[in-house]
């Protein structure tokens, strides 16, 4: 057993006067199999490649193990896939890298073919293996599930639970809960790790987060007791000197006697009437003490809003025998990627197009949308039927958000207030869009296609790299609204709980 200690640690980016880590202090084990959680830009991929020495910090990280990161960097991709494997574990006989790939659902012939024929996917879980194959390092998995089909999530994630001593960023719940015995959580205030799965995390968030909201709420209404509790005890007290100090003295000497014994009961009675102020006053302040320190991590996930339109009949959208050949201009090698394919996308219909990579969802999606790809069969879009469409693509992003709003045509308002809510900070919005994380450029999408009113909103992949709490607001807009949906997703929990027809490609 080997520990990672991580103490003190402070980071921000140079030319950055807001910090990523402040002052962070835990502890992890080498032998577990870690999920790391937390909002985008929050700092889950800095954290690694900080662990990979790449940035200067204050503080200190410790550890006897050394680290490997993944995405691992082919710089030859013509070599074949035997050949790169090699180089990443030169230890490693034949035989074994054989073996160890068939774990993963490739084939030998993948070994033997060059590295850039392999698809996304391929590519994903050769590495995986090759990194795994290298020995004792400690493995930094960042984002594995994006390039990786439904199919391919549920290989990896059996393929990692027979593994030990990585982290692994992920934002797929279903993925999380088969592979990892803890999890690393990037809070708002804090970071913490605790034992269990993606479920046993969520579920004491909820709990913590339900048990002080109720004790905020108590505090809330001791503070104002108690502020009126001191006010009077105030008032009293200011009636008790006066009367020590003045008429009651007076009175006693006018019927003759010296006043002592009045005095000094008035004296007493001030006395007790200033102590118990005090004594309120410290509660009061021990309640509004007590009340700082609770909802630090409090996610404020508020309820986003969609405004579909209704379209004049029931059909929105009819294909008919589809077929989509791709021969990447070489004829001898054609491949038809959707065969004889026919559905109807109806009013209310949310439909999720599931296949493996290069089964030709996005090229659908595409067509649909009025992209000019080769086809056969016949694609029928209603009449002046308005469609709302989030490509997968986010690269094209850049510049500001005004700009953004005013080429989109959007009210920058009410974009922006999206934006908040799917946990932009303020300070995003003055940033180059060039510059936002991957997880911040798919919202940044998504805002826009939630401002725009549409019969039929087509999302291809909207939630890769988006973070947990925002998927989970954007199942509730959906089930709330229910906008007329036709989507990609390899979400598993996602598409379970939103979709109504599923098609198989």
């Amino acid at each position: 057993m080997s520990l990672i200690n991580v103490s003190n640690l402070t980071f921000s980016y140079e030319g950055s006067y807001d910090d990523i880590f402040t002052d962070v202090s835990f502890q992890i084990d080498t032998a577990w199999k870690l999920g790391f959680c937390g909002r985008n830009g929050r700092g889950k991929t800095t954290f690694l490649k900080l662990l990979m020495g790449e940035f200067e910090y204050r503080g200190s990280i410790s550890s006897s193990v050394k680290f490997d990161y993944f995405p691992f960097p082919v710089v030859d991709k013509t070599l074949d896939t035997m050949s790169i494997l090699t180089t990443i574990a030169p230890e490693t006989p034949a035989w074994q890298i054989q073996k160890e790939i068939s774990l993963l659902d490739i084939t030998e012939d993948a070994l033997y073919r060059p590295f850039q024929t392999l698809s996304n996917g391929e590519q994903t879980k050769s590495l995986l293996a090759g990194l795994f194959l290298r020995g004792e390092n400690f493995l930094l998995i960042d984002e594995p599930t994006n390039h990786l089909d439904m199919s391919g999530r549920e290989t990896v994630a059996d393929y990692l639970n027979r593994k030990s001593g990585f982290i692994v960023v992920s934002h797929d719940r279903s993925f999380l809960d088969t592979c990892v015995d803890h999890i690393l959580s990037i809070n708002k205030a804090n970071i913490e790790v605790i034992k269990g799965n993606f479920s046993t995390w969520i579920e004491n968030k909820e709990r913590q987060d339900n048990f002080e909201l109720a004790e905020n709420e108590k505090l809330k209404k001791d503070v104002k007791r108690l502020q009126l509790a001191a006010k009077q005890s105030e008032d009293w007290s200011s009636k008790a000197e006066s009367a020590k100090m003045g008429k009651g003295a007076a009175k006693a000497r006018k019927k003759g006697n010296d006043g002592i014994d009045m005095m000094a009961y008035n004296a007493e009675k001030s006395r007790r009437m200033q102590q118990r102020r005090k004594n309120l006053e410290r509660r009061q302040q021990s309640a509004i003490e007590d009340k700082s320190k609770l909802l630090k991590n409090l996610e404020t996930a508020d309820d986003l809003k969609i405004f579909p339109l209704t379209y004049h009949t029931s059909r929105l959208i009819t294909v008919e025998g589809l077929e989509v050949t791709y021969d990447n201009n070489n004829h001898s090698d054609c491949k038809k990627i959707i065969n004889d394919l026919s559905f109807s996308l109806m009013q209310g219909d949310r439909i999720a197009l599931r296949g493996s990579n290069g089964s030709g969802k996005s090229s659908l999606l595409k067509l649909i949308c009025g992209e000019d790809i080769p086809h056969t069969g016949l694609i029928t879009i209603g009449s002046k039927l308005v469609i709302s469409y989030v490509p997968q693509d986010t690269s094209f992003l850049a510049g500001d958000l005004k700009s953004h709003t005013e080429k989109y045509q959007i009210d920058e308002t009410l974009f922006k207030s999206i934006l908040r809510k799917l946990d932009f900070s303020r300070i995003q919005f003055g940033k180059d869009m060039r510059d936002f994380s991957a997880g911040q450029k798919k919202k940044v999408l998504l805002a826009t296609s939630l401002c725009q009113q549409a019969h039929a909103y087509i999302w291809d992949e909207p939630l890769n790299y988006i973070d947990v709490l925002s998927r989970i607001q954007i199942e509730d807009l959906i089930l709330k609204y229910q906008p007329t949906l036709l989507f990609v997703e390899h979400d598993r929990t996602f598409c379970e709980k939103i979709a109504t027809i599923t098609i198989n490609l």
